[in-house]
């Protein structure tokens, strides 16, 4: 491996580990756990966004009692009326 080389490897390695330590905590889940957090929350605020190229997975990041709570699902979830909801182009999630 070249110095340069190296050195953009360490500089890509601490940019991750900056951008987990930015992120707080997050806590992945299965898509229906996710809906009973959201089922406790009065008004909660979910971030909603589409990726993937061979097949669309739909992505939701949500907070509940200073936590983010994150799940991915290959089809949409459910959300409910009382959800505000906010489309996304993509949800980078570090890790």
């Amino acid at each position: 491996m070249t110095n340069g080389a190296a050195a953009g490897s360490a500089a890509a390695a601490a940019a991750i580990a900056n951008a987990i330590k930015a992120s707080g905590v997050l806590v992945r889940m299965e898509p229906r756990e996710f809906l009973s957090v959201l089922s406790r929350c009065e008004n909660p605020l979910v971030v909603v966004a589409e990726c993937g190229v061979f097949s669309r997975k739909h992505q939701y990041l949500t907070s509940y009692k200073g936590l983010a709570f994150y799940t991915k699902s290959s089809t949409p979830l459910p959300i409910g009326s009382h959800a505000e909801v906010i489309s996304a182009r993509k949800i980078v999630i570090p890790g």
